[in-house]
């Protein structure tokens, strides 16, 4: 497994607890569904490289 691969999944974790975070706290929905994309856009480039 390749060192940039599990930084972008580690990231893309990251961003996903930011998620669910950021969703019980009730923060606009604008913010959730960026945050949403980039968790989604960096575990797919994650896996990819695996």
């Amino acid at each position: 497994m390749s060192k940039s691969a599990m930084i972008l999944l580690f990231v893309g974790l990251f961003l996903a607890g930011g998620v669910i975070s950021f969703w019980k706290q009730k923060l606009p929905k604008g913010v959730i569904l960026v945050l949403a994309f980039g968790s989604v856009m960096c575990l797919a480039s994650g896996l990819m490289r695996l």
